[in-house]
């Protein structure tokens, strides 16, 4: 087969865009959260795990520590306890412990709002980081890459396969051949089609909105 024009990529991209978006709208953040700090924290909290569990911990650990200069003063014991029902809870509360504390302690209580500063914080990647601007603040600075988006991006092969194992690596791939209006509602939407229809193992491609579009879908 002839190797796809980056045109034709961008415009296969941009269609899988349109159809997702007139497909699903606008969604909301899987994750609950009121303030930015306690979506800084949540994302944390969500990677490895999904995010219906850890809905299920938040109302109690932010109960209990609802501010940054709370949290800073938790203890590992009691704030792991809480978490305890996730996957990697042990890291991850000295993660939330941390955050919380260089965020009293560098920026005066306040989750910065750019890049470089957020992804300086103890446990904060540049996905996470992408998800606090953009759900946070409405800065879209990027794409948070997440495994259901690597997956698609991937399928679609939108992302060269040598990249598949490095979701940042993935996420410059699509903010090249994406226009920046796209990039607001990639995750979200792309993460309900990985729910719903592409999933890892039994993707339903026959009832996929861009199985025409797909160079991996399986239809018949």
């Amino acid at each position: 087969m002839p190797r796809e024009t980056n045109a034709a990529k961008r415009e296969r991209a941009i269609e899988t865009c349109r159809r997702l978006n007139e497909r699903y709208g606008p969604v909301e953040c899987f994750l609950d959260h009121e303030t930015p700090f306690r979506l800084v924290i949540a994302v944390l909290l969500s990677a490895q795990t999904t995010d219906a569990q850890v809905n299920k911990v938040t109302p109690e650990l932010f109960r209990r520590w609802p501010t940054p200069e709370q949290m800073a003063g938790a203890t590992y014991e009691e704030l792991s306890d809480v978490i305890k029902s996730l996957g990697f809870y042990k890291t991850k509360a000295k993660h939330c412990i941390a955050c919380a504390q260089m965020i009293v302690a560098d920026y005066g209580g306040v989750v910065p709002n750019e890049m470089k500063e957020l992804v300086k914080l103890p446990g904060v990647g540049r996905k996470t980081a992408n998800i606090v601007l953009n759900v946070g603040y409405g800065i879209v600075d990027g794409i948070a890459v997440d495994t259901h988006v690597n997956r698609i991006a991937h399928r679609l092969k939108l992302s060269p396969k040598t990249h598949e194992k490095e979701p940042l690596k993935t996420e410059q791939d699509l903010l090249k051949i994406l226009p920046r209006e796209y990039w607001n509602d990639v995750n979200h939407q792309w993460i309900m089609l990985g729910r719903e229809i592409c999933d890892a193992r039994k993707p339903l491609c026959g009832e996929c909105p861009l199985a025409d579009i797909c160079p991996s879908a399986k239809l018949g």
